[in-house]
């Protein structure tokens, strides 16, 4: 039996892995035709599911849950020596997967975001593998979904030949999805949060020295600094005070995670 390579982190279970095992990880689960639900999670992530019982469940009941933050890979490195010399980033899990899916033919689905997105996603992702197969493609309801339509989504995906889901929702949406939606789907289902609008060449990635150092957060927030100042200004703070203590052995106030009720989020 493989060990276990989940370490919390607040309280939340990120897996320490690299970018390759992630990626083997996926291919493994698709090509076996098994469920494996999958988030990539920054900082904001980890609060989230810190200060929120049930998402907290939810998260730490995915099969993998990578660093895609550098401040979370330097949280593992820092609290368990995981000497990790990369993170797992969302986006560029997402490009790895379709470049092997694209060589193994597995099909691959897109859920989430908006059909303009989604044309151009797909356009962008033909030119970069021609011969990855999108198998379907659906917009977000941008609202929560019954148990019913979640079954009937899910019936939609299996359905069309699609043996990778790929997931644009946002944070908490998409892994509120995956938790729900993935024992339906025998399959893996990834949720990689803002890489739908990269790969679809409607919003720039910040560039490679931002990236490196940790500060796509502050990239982000110059980006739309109204909306976006307040999470930064509680949320980055806490983490940090947080990761402290933790390494210090004391008594990180995390809630105890709660058995969520059905939510649905498509």
């Amino acid at each position: 039996m493989t060990a276990s390579t989940k370490r919390s982190v607040l309280g939340v279970g990120i897996d320490a892995v690299t970018p390759s095992e992630a990626l083997g990880r996926v291919i493994g689960a698709a090509k076996e035709g098994r469920t494996y639900r999958v988030s990539a999670l920054a900082v904001h992530g980890v609060m989230e599911a810190h200060d929120d019982p049930a998402l907290l469940h939810r998260v730490n009941d995915l099969e993998m849950v990578t660093p895609d933050g550098q401040p979370v890979r330097w949280a593992l490195n820092l609290l368990y020596r995981c000497n990790l010399k990369e993170r797992v980033y969302g986006p560029r899990l997402m490009l790895d997967v379709c470049r092997e899916a694209a060589r193994e033919n597995l099909p691959v689905y897109l859920l989430g975001t908006t059909n303009e997105i989604l044309a151009d996603l797909r356009v962008g992702l033909a030119h970069r593998f021609p011969d990855l197969r999108v198998a379907g493609m659906r917009p977000s309801a941008f609202r929560r979904v019954s148990r019913e339509e979640l079954t009937r989504i899910c019936d939609e995906i299996r359905v069309s030949g699609a043996k990778i889901v790929f997931v644009g929702l946002g944070c908490p949406r998409q892994e509120i999805f995956a938790y729900e939606a993935g024992p339906l789907l025998a399959m893996p289902t990834i949720a990689v949060g803002a890489a739908f609008e990269y790969h679809a060449g409607h919003r720039n990635e910040p560039p490679m020295w931002i990236q490196k150092w940790g500060l796509q957060w502050l990239h982000r927030l110059l980006s739309d600094p109204r909306r976006l100042w307040r999470r930064y200004a509680t949320t980055n703070p806490r983490f940090l005070i947080g990761l402290i203590r933790q390494r210090l052995g004391g008594h990180e106030q995390t809630p105890d995670p709660t058995e969520p009720r059905f939510v649905g989020w498509a």
